[in-house]
């Protein structure tokens, strides 16, 4: 096994590790908007006698997580380190801890919760199964709205309130495009 340092930095992992990833007992805390970057087994010439570390790194649930399998509706794969020779150095993958995501394939994490990730083998690598748990912290006091309502009363435009039906002007304004494009009017 190559000699990599395990954390770099508090958010950066290196794989392969420790044996703390091996027994599954290695626990990060993050808070919101931290990164944990993971940095792929990298040699440099022809790597150990053993063939090279290749994973397919996956985000599953804890039963996944306890028995060491990427299987079942709460596993799915996050990346793969397939590049052990790369020529620019270790690859790296940032996980960026974020409770709302603008990306199709990113992942929203919660405050006050713990989420399991894991490697497997690749069937022609020497390595073997690492587990990572990820703790965001810290549970939000209180709830807060995503969208603020203003209250009663108050000047400005704080956006309709539900609880009634839109008056028909603005049904009208809605479907004046539609009715424009399609050449009613």
């Amino acid at each position: 096994m190559p000699q990599w340092c395990c954390a770099t930095t508090p958010f950066s992992l290196r794989l392969p590790c420790t044996h703390r990833l091996l027994r599954g007992d290695a626990v990060v805390e993050l808070g919101l908007n931290d990164y944990l970057d993971i940095f792929c087994p990298h040699y440099e010439g022809s790597g150990p006698p053993e063939g090279p570390e290749t994973f397919a790194l996956y985000m599953v649930n804890l039963p996944g997580y306890e028995a060491c399998q990427a299987e079942g509706a709460g596993a799915f794969k996050r990346w793969e380190c397939s590049r052990p020779f790369a020529p620019f150095g270790p690859v790296r993958f940032s996980e960026k801890i974020q409770r709302f995501t603008p990306f199709s394939l990113g992942f929203e994490f919660l405050p006050g919760e713990t989420y399991y990730y894991m490697s497997v083998p690749a069937p022609e690598s020497s390595g073997q199964c690492l587990r990572l748990q990820v703790y965001v912290c810290c549970k939000e006091s209180k709830s807060e709205s995503v969208h603020p309502v203003g209250n009663p009363g108050e000047s400005g435009t704080s956006g309709w309130q539900g609880g009634g039906a839109p008056s028909p002007l603005c049904l009208l304004l809605l479907l004046l495009p539609i009715l424009r494009l399609l050449r009613v009017l």
